[in-house]
């Protein structure tokens, strides 16, 4: 697998860039956001399976070249920064990164998320049947004043559009499918990330916050505590 390393450390860039070659990778290694953009251009040569970014880049903020990442491909992205606070993971995954990895990390926690990116976006969306049911298209899931469209990947609340990202989509319509019932993390996990790995319990936890702020209805998804997380239909 191709792979882009943001990074403008280059002593941290090598000693990584090396691990990550020991593991099979092709490394290209870009030292700030423009030199990465220009890495992506469709010209550049065979595509690359993961990017890993840094935030702290000298040309520019890593969110900004995210943002502008996700404008023109969507390969997966790995935010990878000493910023650990809540809401800058949240803010990262809004912009359509599909991990945040905080340093310092363990470097086999580090693969394992990389593999786990590249499974899940190279396989199809669980929340999307794999052919139309023979009685005709899915109905809308109408919960209160969400619906939600499975073929199309559509939220509206209120009668507004929410845009969601892939993982969030793939979590709410998940729950959705089953309001009331309580979903155990590892379920959850298993389901939507299709991996196993404890560690993305924390990814978990960021995404329901995420998902709870843009659909503007905190109640809308309840914590079970030492459990899981089950979706509360609303009232109309």
């Amino acid at each position: 697998m191709r792979l882009l390393l943001v990074e403008d450390d280059n002593h941290v860039a090598a000693a990584l860039s090396a691990v990550l070659s020991r593991h099979g990778f092709d490394v290209t290694h870009a030292r700030s956001g423009e030199e990465a953009l220009q890495a992506l251009l469709p010209d550049s040569g065979a595509p690359f399976g993961v990017v890993l970014l840094d935030l702290g880049l000298p040309d520019q903020d890593g969110f900004e070249v995210c943002g502008r990442i996700r404008k023109r491909t969507t390969t997966p992205v790995i935010m990878v920064t000493a910023r650990a606070d809540v809401r800058s993971r949240i803010h990262g995954l809004n912009l359509g990164a599909d991990d945040y990895v905080v340093k310092p990390y363990d470097t086999m926690e580090l693969l394992a998320r990389i593999h786990a990116v590249s499974r899940r976006t190279a396989q199809p969306d669980p929340a999307v049947p794999a052919e139309e049911p023979a009685g005709g298209p899915q109905p809308p899931l109408r919960l209160g004043p969400v619906t939600i469209e499975l073929p199309t990947r559509q939220v509206v609340v209120d009668g507004v559009s929410v845009s969601l990202t892939r993982k969030e989509f793939d979590l709410l319509a998940l729950l959705a499918q089953r309001p009331g019932v309580v979903f155990r993390r590892e379920q959850i996990i298993s389901q939507v990330w299709r991996t196993s790995w404890e560690g993305t319990g924390r990814t978990l936890e960021v995404h329901i916050a995420s998902l709870r702020s843009k659909l503007r209805m905190p109640a809308l998804i309840e914590t079970v505590r030492g459990v899981g997380y089950r979706l509360v239909v609303p009232a109309s």
